[in-house]
């Protein structure tokens, strides 16, 4: 049996896992639960683990996979899933090569270059080749695409150099979520998207790196991270 505070974290990790792909924060773990400090959050994440609700992955940031949830968690058609790893104008298109899907099949997408995680680099428009995705991650209603990742400041949302990004194309976003950001319409780069009055923060996920401001009107968001692939 869980305790109240066990459960509540379990399910925000659920319901993260299910909107963005990516697990949130221990910060956001922290602030959503209410809690002064992130110890507090480890010894749930323990306690979790030792009751078999969920297992951490070694060698991977933050990578957890939920084995199973207590009944009242349980939506229909629930099945564990490894999560691995936050108005701008309207985007006219998704970036071409990107394709519909249907979700409940196996299908191969375009990876269409490289993205920066790190310094932005030159905007991504062509395709590179193709990589086989798990319908599970895709969405049967949206155009979806994939990018190999360059650098390492979203590192600690368990994104590494050279793993393959799902990318859902949309041209919104919503704060927290983690997004392809084209930058004066000439970089691209993958952050975790935040509004800051009247200024959009592309944040990292590394320390190392700082955030990074700029106006509305020098971003577009071309799409929305929804799975991730790794290759050993």
């Amino acid at each position: 049996m869980l305790t109240r505070k066990q459960m509540d974290l379990l399910h925000f990790i659920h319901q993260r896992l299910q909107r963005d792909g990516v697990p949130p924060s221990f910060d956001e773990m922290k602030d959503a639960l209410d809690l002064r400090s992130k110890s507090g959050i480890h010894r749930l994440i323990t306690a979790l683990e030792e009751r078999g609700f969920i297992r951490r992955l070694a060698h991977r940031a933050r990578a957890i996979e939920i084995l199973r949830l207590p009944e009242p968690l349980q939506g229909p058609g629930f099945k564990p899933r490894v999560i691995a790893g936050d108005a701008v104008p309207a985007l006219p298109s998704p970036p071409r090569g990107a394709r519909p899907v249907r979700a409940a099949e196996p299908t191969e997408l375009p990876v269409m270059g490289r993205i920066a995680a790190g310094s932005p680099i030159e905007a991504i428009s062509e395709v590179s080749h193709h990589v086989a995705v798990p319908g599970s991650m895709l969405s049967a209603t949206a155009e979806h695409f994939a990018l190999e990742v360059k650098g390492d400041s979203m590192i600690e949302a368990g994104i590494n150099d050279g793993d393959i990004v799902v990318i859902r194309a949309q041209s919104t976003a919503e704060t927290g979520d983690i997004v392809v950001a084209l930058v004066e319409e000439a970089e691209a780069t993958l952050k975790r998207f935040r509004r800051r009055g009247g200024m959009i923060a592309l944040e990292a996920a590394n320390p190392a790196y700082e955030t990074r401001l700029v106006r509305e009107d020098q971003v577009r968001i071309q799409g929305r991270l929804v799975g991730l692939i790794r290759n050993y």
